[in-house]
């Protein structure tokens, strides 16, 4: 269980995710649904959520490299829209993040790749339970340094980490 404001937002229950202020238990279409049309509760958009649409758009649009930027440019356009919708402000270190973005759709198809043989996973929840690394927002702080993350260009394209590659998914 996660507590958010000192209330629960969301407790995994039979591999679904609850979230207290949707109304009830949102399985991955409607997860989906509610984030591609903006009415996914904002403090339900935590990062495991962003890991789950990422892992839901790569099993859509498969781990081939058209798949990869396929799924990369309906990640961006949903959070983009979504962070609209939202009122979320652009700026330095808030709003939409392309290297963050990019390099997290990485660590998510190169952990499909190397894992889903050996872990299948039915759903999203299945997927965060199986692979809690990604479930670290922090993750990308093994690839980046905090200098090369700060560039204003990394906002609005992918910059290629400085400390060590990105695993390849392919």
């Amino acid at each position: 269980m996660v507590w958010f404001h000192d209330r629960a937002v969301h407790n995994k229950c039979d591999g679904h995710e609850w979230i207290d202020n949707s109304g009830g238990l949102m399985n991955d279409e409607e997860l989906l649904r509610s984030f591609e049309d903006q009415t996914l509760p904002y403090d339900a958009w935590t990062h495991r959520a962003h890991v789950k649409v990422a892992f839901l758009y790569l099993r859509q649009n498969g781990l081939t490299d058209d798949g990869f930027w396929c799924s990369v440019n309906k990640m961006r356009t949903g959070i983009q829209r979504y962070n609209a919708a939202q009122q979320v402000p652009e700026g330095p270190t808030s709003g939409y993040n392309e290297t963050t973005t990019v390099a997290f759709m990485q660590l998510v198809a190169a952990t499909m790749a190397a894992y889903g043989e050996l872990f299948p996973t039915p759903h999203a929840d299945a997927f965060c339970d199986t692979h809690p690394q990604l479930r670290c927002k922090e993750a990308l702080r093994l690839f980046y340094s905090p200098a090369r993350r700060s560039l204003p260009e990394a906002k609005t394209r992918f910059v290629e980490p400085d400390l060590a590659p990105l695993p390849r998914f392919e």
